[in-house]
């Protein structure tokens, strides 16, 4: 480790740590080769990609949870091996990545399985905004060709192009790159409606996955459902609202009443209900038509006979 690297890994601490406090390892992130989910990422999406995840922390399994973060990427860059080309005849290109992790007690056992070749593959979660069709060059959503199957001997896969956000990258077992493993689209729990919330919140043309357009149909009947039991909850507040305010404020027109609540949330109505409700009261007590009489706890009866 050299002055310039543990400069760059210091950005990320709150305290510069000494060489003597850090370890660092090398890794492959992803490549352009067609991978076993016969998906590959562009050139210009590696390039992207190397920009997206300097910074980006290093976790197991794709769980995104604060205790399960083990290192952080503090460089990130693009590398052509002299000669290699991929299965399609591409100039083959790596995205390759440093990464640091403090050396503690708590951090041990990582570093033991890094440097004994037992944590080595890895995936990354990312989201791209495009998958192009090798077969007819159309967004693959909907061009009805299925990947890892031959058109007229040729291979269908998907071309990874355009990268939107870079979320985490992973210790995994089974990666599905064979030179470092890649999870493009992680579609399980918290990360997959991050993903989602964060590409919504970009604006513009998106495009999802199958899996995606699902999660988002269960999310919109979900939300619709509750929204009609909202409405229906408000509509019965507005209406004894209505009904306490004709007996407590009756000088109060009911387009001036309407025109109030509309505004209000669910919580303000039921403060406003709750007050007209007592202010009701008040004016006007709740009293039952035959009441009797009532001397020492005993009734007389007055009330009902007739003279």
């Amino acid at each position: 480790m050299n002055k310039d690297d543990l400069a760059l890994i210091n950005q990320y601490t709150r305290r510069n740590f000494s060489e003597e406090e850090i370890y660092t390892f090398s890794l492959t992130l992803c490549d352009n080769e067609i991978d076993r989910d016969f998906e590959r990422f562009s050139d210009d999406a590696l390039h992207t990609l190397a920009a997206l995840f300097v910074g980006v922390t290093g976790i197991t399994d794709h769980e995104p949870r604060s205790d399960n973060q083990t290192a952080r990427i503090f460089r990130c860059h693009v590398d052509h091996p002299s000669g290699k080309t991929t299965s399609d005849g591409r100039p083959y290109l790596q995205l390759k990545a440093d990464a640091y992790i403090p050396k503690a007690d708590c951090s041990s056992r990582i570093i033991t399985l890094i440097d004994s070749g037992i944590k080595k593959e890895v995936s990354v979660g990312c989201s791209v905004r495009n998958r192009i069709c090798s077969v007819c060059g159309k967004d693959q959503n909907g061009c009805g060709h299925i990947r890892g199957h031959y058109y007229d001997n040729q291979l269908c896969f998907a071309t990874l192009d355009n990268p939107t956000d870079a979320y985490e990258w992973s210790f995994v077992a089974v990666p599905a790159q064979k030179a470092a493993g890649v999870t493009k689209f992680y579609n399980k729990g918290e990360l997959t409606h991050l993903n989602i919330e964060k590409r919504l919140n970009e604006g513009g043309e998106q495009t999802f996955s199958a899996e995606e357009m699902q999660l988002l149909a269960e999310n919109y009947r979900r939300l619709s459902e509750r929204a009609a039991d909202g409405d229906a909850y408000r509509t019965r507040l507005e209406h004894d609202i209505g009904k306490m305010a004709a007996i407590a404020l009756p000088e109060l027109k009911k387009e001036t009443l309407a025109f109030i609540t509309g505004k209000m949330s669910a919580v303000q109505l039921e403060d406003l209900c709750s007050a007209l409700t007592k202010k009701a009261a008040q004016s006007m007590p709740l009293k039952p038509q035959l009441t009797a009489v009532r001397n020492n706890g005993r009734s007389n009866n007055n009330d009902y006979k007739n003279i």
